[in-house]
């Protein structure tokens, strides 16, 4: 299942401009900017989360045509974030790009402190999505969330694409699109 997810996940990055990081386990990280700087990175992010949600939903109605009721008790809980990040390709027995620095961090407390069917933004995120005009996307989370390493943060949810099916919030860890930022070549700014 996993399988099928990333393939629909890589379709719309490729459709969206979204550099695919690595997949780790159930984690799919993705990021906008990188390598290549963007503008409207924080857009490109907000998109393709909407998307990969929205594919979620659609799979899992899918699987439960197909296998019946209870086999679909999964759902997508994705964490967004904002800053420079420095990147470079780790070598070894499997040479690959890697991304480091503390926006990463914050971009995983995004994904671990958020809910099941949502799509939850840190402020600096939130700041570039009402800078871009679509402040209609966000809402405020009500409380503040305590992020290991960060204290409490203002934070915010990221509107869902229309669904056809009802937001599930059985839960299974499976994180996507942890990070964006602009930044020239492989150093960032």
């Amino acid at each position: 299942m996993l399988e099928t997810l990333y393939r629909d996940f890589d379709e719309v990055a490729n459709k969206l401009g979204v550099f695919k990081v690595e997949t780790v386990g159930d984690c799919y990280i993705g990021a906008s900017g990188v390598p290549t700087s963007a503008a409207n990175h924080a857009m490109i992010m907000a998109r393709f989360s909407r998307e990969c949600l929205a594919h979620m939903d659609e799979l899992l109605l899918e699987l439960e045509a197909a296998l019946g009721p209870g086999t679909t008790d999964l759902a997508l809980r994705i964490g967004l974030h904002s800053g420079p990040v420095t990147g470079g390709v780790l070598r070894g027995d499997k040479s690959r790009f890697q991304l480091f620095g503390d926006s990463m961090n914050t971009a995983a407390r995004m994904e671990s402190t958020g809910i099941p069917g949502r799509i939850q933004v840190s402020q600096e995120t939130a700041r570039l999505v009402v800078a871009s005009g679509q402040q209609h996307l966000l809402s405020p989370r009500p409380e503040f969330v305590e992020a290991k390493g960060k204290g409490k943060m203002q934070t915010y949810w990221l509107r869902p694409k229309r669904s056809t099916r009802k937001s599930n919030d059985k839960r299974m860890r499976l994180s996507a699109t942890r990070n964006q930022r602009s930044f020239s070549s492989l150093t960032s700014v």
